[in-house]
């Protein structure tokens, strides 16, 4: 078998707790030792020797919101455009939402994706299947068949459940086949033709605007029914100090609740509208400055569990529209790493505490290969400049749509290698 030995490096490794000088051996796609001791053991005979040069091998991201337009929006994104994406932002396993044309709600849809994953992705694609039928938030799917076939989680993408009952029953049913419902909460009744955060800002732009509340009461609602089923309960993405704070009291009760927030909630605030920008139009939308800080302190406290991208692609038939018509999403796979790089370099949350939400975390919840350096485990990694400057620049994006918050921003901290079982995927 093939051997990597990846020397000379800064190994960070949540899963053990590891961050410290040594190396990575990388044998038959699978890691066979790293960190200080597999630097003492030297290179076996016949390995490639790579030279890192104090740079940072991370376990490869695990990405557990990414909106993908295949099938029936391949103009927005295709699996494997949004694949190559993953791999330049270090993105090695990605959950893929359902919200698809026809939606992934049987195992016809669910074997597709992993059918086209195959032949075309060059990063793990697990498909999150639908709880409810074509997203209607009224009959269930078929759990079990869409478990069997490969779905991973059970999510409504975009979507919130209105009805407690079928929450409820998503929940127990869920619970059973020991599968996480995912569920983005925001009250379509409270947020109704709202298209920013509720405040002053939203006056002052002549824009309706979304009360905070519309996202917290329907999260209330489901920490509830978490705690009555036992069920296994993900907040897909909450963006404001009164939705931390009720995860935070249902982890204090005991109960199996985890919760993401996006690298645009923990990056920008309200004021980056600015003059109707529409990049900048997201769901849920940018808060104020004060969530993004509670954001902050949630994730590096561990009330938030992880981070994802919320990576949504939308073309220019549906950004380049006035600020109230465009379609809410960013695309973020490429900048997610380097964006929470921000929050180590401003010493606001540890760089262990940042991998373990972008890798460690989301494959535990879900049970995903990956996530961890240790012995044993598929060789997902990445090697990373902490420090490298670089420019956001649109001309370089792989995904096929551009909709980027940090479109021109400057970022410190680069992917240079991408390895998915040990096959390099990207490199600069």
């Amino acid at each position: 078998m093939s051997a990597t030995l990846f020397q000379n490096a800064r190994i960070l490794d949540p899963s053990r707790g590891l961050d410290e000088a040594g190396s990575v051996l990388v044998v038959g796609g699978k890691i066979a030792a790293s960190g200080a001791s597999a630097h003492n053991q030297g290179a076996p005979e016949g390995a490639k020797i790579v030279d890192c040069r104090g740079a940072a091998i991370l376990p490869g991201l695990v990405d557990a919101r990414v909106f993908i337009g295949e099938p029936g929006a391949e103009h927005r994104e295709t699996i494997a455009s949004a694949s190559r994406a993953a791999a330049a932002g270090g993105v090695t396993s990605i959950i893929m939402m359902p919200d698809t044309q026809p939606v992934i709600d049987d195992v016809a849809l669910v074997e597709f994706v992993l059918r086209t994953a195959r032949e075309t992705a060059s990063v793990n694609v697990f498909p999150a299947a639908a709880i409810t039928k074509d997203l209607a938030g009224r009959e269930l799917s078929e759990f079990g068949l869409l478990r069997d076939a490969g779905a991973v989680a059970l999510a409504d993408g975009r979507h919130t459940i209105a009805s407690a009952l079928t929450m409820r029953r998503a929940l127990t049913y869920a619970r059973d086949m020991d599968l996480v419902v995912c569920h983005s909460t925001q009250d379509p009744e409270l947020a109704s033709s709202g298209v920013m955060n509720e405040g002053l800002l939203a006056s002052w732009l002549g824009l309706p605007g979304i009360p905070r509340e519309a996202e917290a009461m329907p999260l209330s609602r489901d920490l509830m029914l978490a705690a009555l089923t036992g069920g296994h309960y993900h907040a897909a993405e909450i963006s404001t100090a009164m939705s931390a704070a009720a995860i935070g009291r249902a982890k204090q009760e005991g109960h199996s609740v985890t919760a993401g927030v996006s690298i645009n909630h923990l990056s920008l605030n309200e004021n980056d509208v600015g003059e109707y920008r529409t990049f900048f139009r997201l769901s849920p939308p940018l808060r104020a400055e004060e969530d993004r800080l509670a954001m902050v302190e949630a994730l590096r406290d561990g009330t938030l569990d992880m981070i994802v991208s919320s990576h949504d692609p939308q073309d220019v038939d549906t950004k380049r529209l006035p600020f109230a018509e465009a379609a809410a999403g960013a695309i973020g796979l490429e900048t997610l790493l380097s964006a929470a790089l921000r929050l180590h370099h401003s010493g606001d949350v540890p760089l262990l505490r940042l991998v373990e939400a972008l890798s460690t975390a989301p494959a535990r919840r879900f049970g995903l290969p990956g996530g961890t350096l240790a012995p044993g485990a598929p060789a997902d990694l990445i090697l990373v400049d902490l420090d490298a400057p670089w420019l956001v620049r649109e001309a370089d994006i792989r995904s096929l749509s551009k909709n980027t918050c940090f479109e021109g921003a400057r970022m410190q901290g680069r992917v240079l290698k991408t390895l998915v079982a040990g096959r390099t995927v990207f490199s600069t």
